[in-house]
């Protein structure tokens, strides 16, 4: 039984074989294979979602699926349900499921207790269907990520870098975190992942000679009442004109969305490679139907 649970679980192998089957997914959309024919997958959302909802639906849809939403506060597990109960009770009704949800101890309890293919969508933890779509579309402009430098700018201690941090470890490629001491990754992450992880305070330097400069909000969802804190302590570590001559000519720069202009990103540094950040957007779904495609697969 396959899950995609984290980046930290998942091997360099399989992941050039989800990134392999991804263009003919996104170049063949009206014509591709269809390897969800005849399933339901639920999608459970602890938290809101724009790209990740609407990704997954369609590509369960063009996969041949049927996607069957559950908002968790429309079913028993926002009424105190354990959640090794709500698996036990889908997995005998649903082929596979999607969550989006807090607590990465919920997907992996999930996953065990289920019996079916389980896809984490994001978590506190890690947001590994993000990185996975950011280093293929990175690949799909730049070619190989191997042996590149990828600078990320900002909160360096939430899901998105830390699912950075272990796609660094295994696809070879440098990690710049540029982020104030105390938004930092924790040591003992980065003693666990390994790779070639580098921590700086300064953004300029952590910008030097870049391949891709990537950043995300400042006030991750739960993190609401730190807002003013974060604003404040992160209000340095933002992806303007300097970080990006800073980085080496033509570097891409990159934003998972969604972006508040003047914050982690100025105005016009987005508009500038807005289209590198949509198509970043777009390809969520393609990576997406290739990896439900990976966990179907025999």
């Amino acid at each position: 039984m396959k899950h995609l649970l984290s980046l930290e679980h998942l091997s360099a192998a399989d992941m050039h074989a989800i990134l392999k089957r991804v263009s003919a997914f996104k170049s063949r959309r009206a014509d591709h294979a269809r390897p969800l024919s005849g399933q339901t997958w639920a999608m459970i959302f602890s938290k809101s979602s724009t790209r990740t909802r609407v990704s997954f639906e369609v590509g369960i849809h063009e996969l041949g699926g049927r996607p069957l939403f559950l908002n968790a506060g429309d079913i028993q597990l926002g009424r105190g349900e354990p959640i090794r109960d709500t698996a036990r009770v889908l997995g005998r009704m649903v082929h596979g499921a999607v969550i989006r949800t807090y607590a990465q101890a919920d997907v992996d309890e999930f996953a065990r207790f289920s019996g079916i293919p389980t896809v984490n969508a994001l978590t506190d933890e890690e947001h590994p269907c993000q990185i996975l779509t950011d280093i293929y579309t990175f690949e799909e402009r730049r070619g190989p990520i191997t042996g590149k430098v990828v600078t990320f700018v900002g909160d360096g201690a939430c899901n998105v870098p830390a699912s950075w941090i272990w796609a660094a470890a295994k696809l070879g490629f440098e990690l710049r975190i540029a982020a104030p001491p105390a938004y930092q990754p924790p040591a003992e992450l980065l003693a666990r992942a390994g790779g070639r992880v580098v921590c700086e305070a300064d953004p300029l330097k952590a910008a030097a000679g870049a391949d891709l400069l990537y950043t995300d909000v400042w006030v991750s969802m739960g993190r609401e009442a730190e807002a003013e804190a974060r604003l404040r302590e992160l209000g340095a570590y933002q992806i303007n004109a300097a970080v990006v001559q800073a980085a080496k000519p033509g570097a891409l720069v990159m934003h998972c969305l969604p972006a508040y202009r003047g914050k982690e990103i100025d105005e016009a540094t987005f508009e500038a490679h807005a289209d590198t950040i949509f198509t970043q957007a777009e390809n969520r779904l393609h990576v997406q139907k290739g990896i439900l495609d990976w966990l179907v697969s025999v």
